[in-house]
C-alpha cells in the first residue's frame, strides 16, 4: 500500500489508516494475532452493551461521539472478516464441501440486538451535531445502515473459522442467509473513499470509516437472517470466507502446524562503564584537521498538516485536534516525499558535492546515516558511489545511528580524513513516511528529508570547523528499545514508546552539557566551551520534550534552534536540515559557533560541537513535487557509460 497519496482535491491521503490491513508474516501463533487484534480494535472500541448504556444515561454530548463509537464497534465486530479474509456470497448449492480454504463461520443472535439498535436510533435525534449536521446525517445514514442490520454477537467471534465440511458436522450451527444476491450492489470503490472532501476534518475521517464499513456488506442487509446449516436450501446464498491473501493462507498453515514462538531471553541490568568515555578533542587528537566544505539539504516534496492527519484519523485512534497534536508535539506539519530514500540521498549528495566544487574522483569515503533504508546488498553508501560515478573510494558504509546520525557520521568522516587526507561526503537521510502504517504516535512525529555535507582537510595552518566530537550508545534494555522498526507487534511498523525516550533523551542531554560545561573554549573567548556556544541546534525529536529537557539542564528556549515545526523529525538529517534552515531563514547570517546534541533509538546519542560558516551551505529552492502516479521516480541518467549500479538497477527493476 503507498504511503500517501493525493487525492482529486489535492489533499494528502494516507490509505494505511483507512483501510484495515495486517502484517501477517510477523505472525505465528494466535495469541500474537490476539494482541495485535486488541490493540488495534478493542481496546478503543465499545461494545453494544458500552453503548446501550452510556445512551441510558444520557452520556453522548455530540451526534459524532455517539457516530464515532457505532463505527469503533462495527470495526470490532469485523475485525477478523476485514482483515483475513474475503466474503463471498455464494449459491448453497455451489459451495464447496470438501476444501480446505473456503470457511462458513458460526453465528450467534445478537444479545438484546433489537433493544441496542432500538436505542442508537431514538438517541440520535435528540442529540445536537456537532459541526454541520446535514454532513453527519449523512453519515449516519451509512453507520445505521450496517448496526441497525446486524445480526450477530459479535463478543464471540474466532480468528479462524471452520471449514465448509467442520460447519456441517453440527446441523444447528448458524450462519448468515440471503435469499438472493444482487452482484452489482453499489459499493465506494477505492478513488471514491479516497476523494471525500468535508471541510471539518473529523468528519471527512468519519465518512471515510462509513464507506469503509459499508463494503463489508456489499448485498441487501435488510434481507439478512441467521439459519441452520440443516435448513439451508440449494438456492439460499450464504457467505463464504477465504483467506484475504497468501500470508493469511500461510499464517492459517501454521496454525495448523502447531508453530510456536520461541521464548525472548531477558536482558541483563545495565551498568555504567568501567570509567567515562572522553570527548574527542580534534586539535588536540587529529593531525588533519577537519573543514566543512559544504552542507546542502533535501526537504520532502509534500506537506502533511496536522489538519490533514485528523482527515485521515485512523479506526484505531483515539480522538485528538490538530491543536492538540501541535500542543503535545511542537509539530504543525511535517513534510513527506514523493523519492525513494535512494533518490533523497543521492540528491542531498550531488548538490553537496556542487556547493563544495568536489569531482566524484576526489572523494576519499562516502558515509551514510539512516535508520529507514531497507536495502542491504549494496549499502546505500556503495548504491550512492555507483550513481555518482565514483570508480574507488577508501570506504562506503551505511552507520544505523538513527537520530545521532549526523553527530556519529562527523566522528567517523574525522576519523577517515586521518587515512584518506581527502574529502568524505556525509549523507543524513530518512524516508520514514512508508514505514508508519496507522501508528498514531509515529505519523504525529516523522517526517522525509535528506542532508549531506563534505568534510574535508582543513587548510595548513587553519583552525578546524568541528571542535569536540562525542558519542555514546545504549543503557537500559527499555531505553534501547524505545524505538523500534520494524515492530512485528505493530504490522512492523516503527514505533516509539514515549517515556523511555524521553527518559534516555535527559539522560544523555544531562551528560553532555555537563561536558562541555567542564570543557574550555578552544579559542580562549569564553569561560567554558558551553559560555562559547553561539546557537544550540538539537536533533528535533519532539520540541515540546526537548524544550522541557533542555530546562532541566539549565538551557533557555532562546538558545535553542528548532525548525520541526515544519518538517517534523527526520531523525538522523533533522539536525543538518535544521542548520540548513537556519541559514535560509536568516537565522544564521554570519559564522557561529553550534552545539549540535542527538540522541533516539537505540538509545545512542552524540554531539558535535562546530563552527558554521554560512557560506558553505546550499541554500534549497523550492522543489517541484515528482509525479505521485510513479513509486519509483527515475534515477537521472549519467554521461557516458552506464556505471555498474546502474546496471544492477536495471536488473533488479
Amino acid at each position: 500500500m503507498n504511503a500517501f497519496a493525493l487525492n482529486k482535491h489535492g489533499r494528502l491521503v494516507l490509505p494505511s489508516n483507512i483501510f484495515p490491513q495486517l502484517d501477517f508474516s510477523t505472525m505465528e501463533t494466535l495469541e500474537q494475532l490476539d494482541s495485535v487484534i486488541r490493540r488495534d480494535f478493542e481496546t478503543k472500541a465499545p461494545s453494544g452493551t458500552d453503548i446501550l448504556d452510556k445512551v441510558r444515561v444520557g452520556g453522548y454530548e455530540s451526534r459524532y461521539a455517539l457516530m464515532r463509537d457505532l463505527a469503533l464497534n462495527l470495526f470490532w465486530a469485523n475485525r477478523f472478516a476485514m482483515t483475513m479474509y474475503d466474503k463471498r456470497p455464494t449459491r448453497w448449492a455451489d459451495v464447496p464441501r470438501t476444501r480446505t480454504d473456503v470457511f462458513l463461520p458460526v453465528l450467534e443472535p445478537w444479545e438484546d440486538g433489537d433493544t441496542k439498535i432500538a436505542a442508537v436510533q431514538a438517541a440520535y435525534p435528540t442529540l445536537p451535531a456537532q459541526w454541520d449536521e446535514s454532513v453527519e446525517d449523512r453519515i449516519f445514514g451509512i453507520l445505521f445502515d450496517v448496526f441497525g442490520n446486524r445480526r450477530n454477537h459479535a463478543t464471540t467471534l474466532p480468528a479462524v473459522k471452520p471449514t465448509v465440511a467442520q460447519f456441517l458436522e453440527t446441523p444447528a450451527n448458524l450462519t448468515f442467509r440471503l435469499p438472493d444476491y444482487d452482484p452489482d450492489y453499489p459499493v465506494h470503490d477505492y478513488t471514491d473513499i479516497l476523494d471525500c472532501d468535508e471541510e471539518v476534518p473529523e468528519l471527512e475521517a468519519l465518512l471515510r470509516w462509513a464507506m469503509v464499513l459499508h463494503n463489508q456488506y456489499p448485498w441487501d442487509r435488510a434481507q439478512v437472517e441467521l439459519v441452520e446449516a440443516g435448513q439451508l436450501a440449494d438456492d439460499d446464498y450464504v457467505v463464504t470466507f477465504h483467506p484475504r491473501d497468501a500470508e493469511v493462507r500461510a499464517f492459517l498453515r501454521r496454525l495448523d502446524a502447531g508453530v510456536r514462538s520461541r521464548p525472548v531471553a531477558p536482558a541483563r541490568e545495565s551498568r555504567p562503564p568501567v570509567r567515562p568515555f572522553p570527548e574527542i578533542d580534534v586539535r588536540r587528537q587529529f593531525t588533519v584537521l577537519p573543514r566543512l566544505e559544504s552542507l546542502a539539504a533535501v526537504h520532502g516534496d509534500q506537506v502533511c498538516s496536522n489538519e490533514d492527519l485528523i482527515r485521515n484519523s485512523a479506526y484505531n485512534w483515539s480522538p485528538m485536534g490538530a491543536d492538540e497534536i501541535g500542543a503535545k508535539t511542537g509539530i504543525r506539519q511535517r513534510e513527506y516525499s514523493s523519492l525513494s530514500l535512494e533518490e533523497l540521498g543521492l540528491q542531498a549528495a550531488q548538490a553537496a558535492l556542487a556547493k563544495a566544487g568536489r569531482e566524484p574522483e576526489e572523494i576519499g569515503g562516502v558515509l551514510v546515516c539512516t535508520c529507514t533504508s531497507s536495502r542491504l546488498i549494496p549499502s546505500l553508501a556503495t548504491y550512492i558511489c555507483g550513481q555518482l560515478g565514483i570508480h574507488q573510494t577508501h570506504a562506503a558504509y551505511d552507520i544505523v545511528a538513527a537520530c545521532a546520525g549526523m553527530p556519529y557520521g562527523l566522528a567517523e568522516a574525522t576519523r577517515l580524513l586521518q587515512e584518506v587526507d581527502r574529502p568524505v561526503l556525509v549523507v543524513c537521510v530518512e524516508k520514514f513516511s512508508d514505514k508508519i502504517g496507522n501508528v498514531r504516535t509515529s505519523r504525529m512525529i516523522f517526517g522525509d528529508g535528506a542532508a549531506a555535507m563534505v568534510v574535508g582537510p582543513a587548510p595548513d595552518g587553519a583552525a578546524p570547523d568541528f571542535h569536540h566530537l562525542q558519542t555514546y550508545a545504549s543503557g537500559p534494555a527499555s531505553e534501547v528499545n524505545s524505538i523500534i522498526w520494524p515492530n512485528p507487534v505493530f504490522d512492523n511498523n516503527i514505533t516509539v514508546f514515549g517515556p523511555h525516550v524521553k527518559a534516555l533523551a535527559g539522560r544523555y542531554l544531562a551528560q553532555m552539557i555537563e561536558e562541555i560545561t567542564a570543557l574550555p573554549d578552544p579559542d580562549g573567548r569564553a569561560g567554558s566551551l558551553l559560555e562559547s556556544i553561539d546557537l544550540i541546534v538539537p536533533h528535533q525529536a519532539n520540541k515540546t520534550m526537548v524544550l522541557q529537557l533542555a530546562e532541566q539542564a539549565g538551557l533557555t528556549p532562546d538558545q535553542l534552534y528548532f525548525n520541526i515545526e515544519e518538517v517534523g523529525n527526520t531523525s538522523s538529517a533533522s539536525i543538518p536540515l535544521a542548520i540548513h534552515d537556519a541559514v535560509r531563514d536568516g537565522v544564521i547570517t554570519a559564522p557561529v559557533r553550534i552545539f549540535a546534541p542527538g540522541f533516539g533509538a537505540g538509545a545512542v546519542a552524540g554531539y558535535t560541537v562546530l563552527t558554521l560558516d554560512p557560506a558553505v551551505v546550499a541554500v534549497q529552492e523550492g522543489a517541484a513535487a515528482p509525479d505521485l502516479d510513479h513509486a519509483e521516480p527515475a534515477l537521472p541518467a549519467s554521461d557516458g557509460a552506464s556505471p555498474a549500479s546502474e546496471d544492477m538497477r536495471v536488473a533488479f527493476g
